[in-house]
Formats: structure tokens, sequence, C-alpha cells
């Protein structure tokens, strides 16, 4: 995680935009009287918003949890995909 000022995003948007989005850091920008900013890229956005929704939802995280233990256990199936034809 970066943290910079205003005035230094302000004098260098384009570069620490760019770092935001292509490597994917997440960055505070200082502000007087503690109102910082956090800038991250939509992707990353979006990936928390989904996170938190799957997360949040008891049923869900339920069963990710149970297919984790599953998985760690060496609990797991390999099965052959078949590719289907819909326009039959």
């Amino acid at each position: 995680m970066l943290a910079i000022n205003y005035t230094t995003l302000r004098d260098n948007m384009k570069t620490y935009m760019d770092k935001v989005t292509d490597e994917y850091e997440t960055m505070v920008i200082t502000r007087k009287d503690n109102k910082n900013v956090v800038m991250l890229s939509e992707e990353s956005y979006n990936n928390l918003v989904e996170n938190i929704h799957v997360m949040g939802n008891k049923a869900n995280f339920d069963w990710l949890m149970e297919s984790k233990k599953q998985l760690d256990s060496g609990k797991i199936s390999i099965h052959e995909l078949e590719e289907v034809d819909f326009s039959e």
C-alpha cells in the first residue's frame, strides 16, 4: 500500500493511476484533518465487492468453507468435461 499527499498525486496523477491499475497497488491519498482517500483499481474494487457479497451470505460462506475443508483433506474427484453443442 502506498501513501502520498494530495499535492504529489495531483502533480503526478497519470503515474500514480498507472501504478494503481497496472501493479494492483492500493493508494492512500493523505489530506488535512485526516480526511484521507483510498484509491484502487476498478478491478480490485469489483473483486472486493464480490468477496463481500459472497462471504457476507452465511450459506455461501459455509458452503465455501466445507469445500475448502474437503479439498484440504484430499476428498476430491476429477471429472472429464464434455463440450455441449447447444445449437442442436
